[in-house]
């Protein structure tokens, strides 16, 4: 059975550099996944990425050795089995934000004895070049779980939420955990109260032996974070550097609006 270097990385401490995945499109995921990242998450939180989409996606990025993931839409069994069974070496759970929706994370994600994952299907054995059998013994040492602590109410719960025995990562939307705060939404913030957030999660984290995550604009970005102490960092998304190289271009040919089409 493959080894997950993904999950292998953060336990040694070092940093894992990966992107989103916002197209639906199994061959831009294979494209991406010639480029040099750990990792390749698929945005089915927010993106109109279907399950079959997903399952050759998967297939595409394992087959060229890096590590698929993807951030469910909810986190609910069924899009946590959708995503392991079909080939996904873990899952990023949006919104975790109490110590029950961990453990509902854990037990979903894992088979027993720590989890309560249903046993079935074809395609997980295969992303993982092994057989069903060793598959069943092997997959809690080898799938990922990062929940996303993106909520003032996830700060406040980070002790009860890190905790929970099974979580690999955390990770941080900035976007949205400053939302929550009334503040205007952006990667990068000054603001006292935002720092501190990072900060204390970072702590709590550090406690529990699980690693720190977040997501950011740029490549300019990633060295300082990890400097911070961060390790599961994801660079934009693979839409976002489409359309920024597209609209360097059109700038520079002077077309279209200027207008910003996506941040990432």
């Amino acid at each position: 059975m493959r080894r997950n270097e993904v999950k292998a990385k953060l336990k040694r401490g070092e940093p894992s550099i990966g992107t989103w995945l916002s197209l639906p499109d199994p061959t831009a995921a294979q494209l991406m996944s010639k480029v040099g990242f750990d990792w390749l998450t698929l945005n089915l939180e927010h993106m109109p990425i279907g399950v079959e989409t997903a399952a050759l996606s998967y297939s595409a990025i394992a087959g060229s050795g890096t590590v698929p993931l993807a951030r469910i839409a909810w986190n609910t069994g069924e899009n946590i089995k959708r995503v392991l069974d079909n080939g996904g070496w873990g899952v990023v759970v949006p919104m975790v934000c109490t110590r029950d929706e961990a453990e509902l994370a854990v037990e979903n994600t894992f088979y027993g004895p720590l989890g309560d994952r249903s046993v079935g299907g074809m395609l997980h054995a295969l992303s993982f070049d092994t057989e069903p059998g060793e598959y069943y013994e092997r997959a809690n040492e080898e799938v990922l779980l990062v929940v996303q602590m993106e909520h003032i109410k996830a700060i406040e719960n980070a002790d009860e939420i890190l905790s929970v025995p099974g979580i690999d990562a955390f990770f941080v939307g900035p976007n949205d955990l400053l939302k929550s705060m009334g503040r205007k939404p952006t990667f990068d913030s000054d603001d006292k109260d935002f720092l501190d957030a990072l900060n204390h999660l970072k702590v709590t984290a550090k406690k529990y032996g699980v690693a720190a995550g977040i997501h950011v604009a740029s490549a300019e970005s990633v060295a300082p974070r990890i400097d911070e102490g961060f390790q599961f960092i994801a660079v934009g998304s693979e839409a976002g550097m489409m359309l920024s190289k597209a609209q360097e271009i059109t700038e520079s040919l002077n077309l279209g609006s200027g207008k910003v089409v996506g941040k990432y």
